[in-house]
């Protein structure tokens, strides 16, 4: 069985265009954000010229590392399985309750 794929967010604009969020966010992700953070719109520390000083996930590995209590998250798709599941698969590839 296929899995069902998440839908993306695809809009029509007031004068009827479609608007594609998913690939106007991946088109536009180097540019410079706008405002005095100093970081593009994927989140990488920049510096002068734009170049790229710091990247997202270095930034959110010392975060993660300087905060002990904050649960870090992880990327759609890229979560472990759940180990307290109650159900196992038996010898015939049936699943049945553990225990």
């Amino acid at each position: 069985m296929p899995m069902k794929q998440t839908g993306r967010k695809v809009y029509k604009s007031a004068n009827g265009k479609i608007v594609d969020m998913d690939m106007l966010r991946q088109k536009n992700e180097l540019t410079i954000a706008v405002g005095n953070a100093r970081v593009n719109a994927r989140g990488d520390e920049l510096g002068p010229g734009g170049q790229i000083i710091r990247k997202r996930e270095d930034i959110m590995k010392e975060y993660y590392a300087s905060n002990p209590g904050v649960k870090e998250e992880k990327p759609v798709g890229q979560h472990e399985k759940d180990l307290t599941d109650d159900w196992v698969e038996d010898a015939d590839g049936n699943f049945v309750k553990r225990g």
